[in-house]
């Protein structure tokens, strides 16, 4: 039985003796096989350990200068660890369960001191003062009802350290220097702030207040940047390129050991692999490559006219090199081959994973990726009308993924990430439909293949105006169980114990270069609109993919950027 996203109610002011707990997962977690750093709870990231927390004190709430959906929250980690030491606090959306964390930090024993100016330096320290960014008094003025006193402090870190965080209080007096600590220097790494919680500004104009969560700069498979969980707050907006005051940790332990072996990467894949729905009206199926090429998918070459026909295991394919135009895959000439391959095997269909760090190897992306032989042509949605093509969007050989990004402090599952097309989104756990157990839901759109976490009609294009490509998802019969129909084809930093497939090195594209002319159909569509319509759906079509016209195939999973680098959020 599907099951829906879960809520929990959070009281605006929790007793401090009862701490708040962040959400769970629907079911318990199981007990993950031994081995190495992943699921112990502390990651060692060379001269310090890290432990992330999860259990919080109320503070402050910003639900009396903004509407309530805007409205955020900001909390006080308790319950640290023996001998660790706190950061920064945390901030989130108050309408939203609790669903966060924040790293503590301590010092490695025996571990050495870096030498600065003649002095040994400790990994952390205290600081020497705190700079007031901004508090509730300073707007008073402008707000029509009396508000709870809220302070934010800046620590000032000695020279040689660096703050990684925020104090928020209700008092005007400053906090005690051994409340948080400050992080030498080398064992930092930049960060930028993403995603506004709050921007107070429209409030009291005079004494603007904004805060936005804040990720590592580094980040990707080789980044070593670690999220620490805290926030940035300023009372002026950030400008793009100018360095923050606060920064993130790094990870300067190679060995990365809190990544998951290669039985806890099954484990993992077995526990959370979600169920991939497709649009009952859906097709274009998938397939395993296996099937595609074992059943006709062709090799060309830039000059030849005739294709090679590809072996199983694509062992004839050329590896490595670039996408140069020089070799591209095709359906067989017969009219009736094509046909046949075009709408896949549901049978064969499996997730393809790909396994690396992320966040400096304190999480872990399982991106799962799945192969359609053919994407369908785009529907048109301009208001109520619906305007079908027949060849817009049409290409031979698609493939979609989704990511699992998993805690490795603790094995939980922290949020999926959906590919859209040219685009997607993370989605946090709390936010996704589950099936069974702590197994979630994907959607798949019909034709496109682009992946949802719930059910609907998505428009790629202004879903304001209710103008765009369609994208329909819908649970069906028509499904993937990738908790079970899985191969692990990439997992770089476990060396050779994953054996990468020979069609994985392919780095051209999965289809011919020129399908069709599809610009014809499209000036039919424009033509037949309003003229005040016609223009800007013009200019909406020209910044979408190429493949959605069917000039060319899209190329293969290793290919693309965020292959090594993070998903485009």
């Amino acid at each position: 039985m599907l099951r829906s996203k879960c809520n929990c109610f959070l009281p605006s002011k929790p007793n401090a003796d009862h701490p708040l707990r962040a959400f769970s997962l629907p079911t318990p977690l199981p007990q993950w096989p031994q081995g190495e750093g992943f699921a112990s709870g502390v990651v060692n990231l060379g001269e310090i350990e890290a432990c992330k927390v999860t259990e919080f004190e109320f503070v402050w709430n910003s639900n009396v200068m903004v509407e309530p959906s805007k409205a955020v929250a900001f909390y006080k980690p308790v319950r640290i660890p023996d001998g660790f030491h706190i950061l920064g606090h945390y901030c989130q959306p108050s309408n939203k369960p609790l669903w966060g964390f924040v790293l503590v930090a301590k010092q490695v024993e025996n571990s050495s001191y870096n030498i600065c100016n003649n002095k040994k330096l400790s990994a952390l320290a205290n600081p020497l003062d705190y700079t007031l960014v901004w508090c509730t008094n300073s707007g008073r003025k402008k707000i029509a009802m009396p508000v709870d006193s809220a302070y934010f402090w800046l620590p000032q870190p000695p020279e040689g350290y660096r703050a990684l965080g925020y104090l928020v209080t209700n008092s005007h007096d400053k906090p005690n220097l051994d409340e948080i600590s400050c992080i030498r220097v080398d064992l930092t790494d930049k960060c930028e702030p993403y995603c506004t919680l709050l921007d107070a500004g429209s409030i009291t104009p005079e004494f603007p207040f904004w805060v936005s969560n804040l990720r590592p700069c580094d980040r990707g498979m080789l980044g070593t940047g670690v999220s620490v969980g805290t926030f940035f707050c300023n009372s002026s907006c950030w400008n793009k390129g100018e360095e923050l005051p606060v920064v993130c940790l790094k990870n300067l332990n190679p060995t990365l050991p809190a990544m998951p072996r290669i039985d806890q990467i099954h484990a993992l894949i077995e526990h959370y692999g979600p169920t991939v729905f497709f649009h009952p009206e859906e097709v274009y199926l998938p397939s395993s490559v296996d099937w595609f090429f074992s059943n006709g998918a062709l090799l060309y070459r830039k000059g030849v006219s005739k294709g090679e026909a590809i072996d199983e295991g694509g062992s004839n394919l050329p590896g490595g090199g670039t996408n140069d135009g020089e070799f591209w895959i095709d359906f067989p000439n017969d009219d009736i081959r094509r046909e046949f391959i075009k709408h896949g095997d549901l049978e064969s269909a499996k997730l393809y994973v790909h396994v690396k760090p992320a966040f400096g190897g304190t999480f872990t992306d399982i991106v799962m990726w799945i192969f359609c032989p053919f994407n369908g042509p785009s529907t048109l949605k301009f208001g109520i009308k619906n305007m079908a093509f027949s060849k817009v969007g049409a290409h031979v050989g698609d493939w979609e993924h989704f990511t699992l990004r998993v805690c490795n402090f603790s094995g939980e599952l922290w949020s999926i990430y959906f590919s859209q097309h040219s685009g997607g989104k993370w989605v946090d756990a709390h936010e996704l439909e589950y099936i069974d157990g702590n197994k979630a839901t994907v959607y798949s759109s019909k034709n496109g293949h682009a992946s949802y976490p719930h059910p609907g009609t998505y428009i790629q294009g202004s879903s304001k105006l209710g103008i765009g490509i369609r994208n329909d998802a819908s649970r069906s019969s028509l499904s993937v169980d990738s908790s079970v129909h899985y191969e692990v084809v990439a997992a770089e930093y476990l060396g050779d114990v994953v054996k990468e497939p020979q069609w994985l090195q392919y780095m051209r594209v999965w289809g011919p270069k020129i399908v069709y002319d599809s610009k014809t159909e499209l000036d039919k569509r424009l033509n037949a609109l309003p003229l005040r319509f016609g223009n800007s759906f013009g200019n909406l079509f020209k910044k979408l993919p190429l493949e959605l016209y069917g000039e060319e195939g899209p190329t293969g999973p290793k290919e693309k950027n965020y292959w090594i680098g993070d998903e485009r959020w």
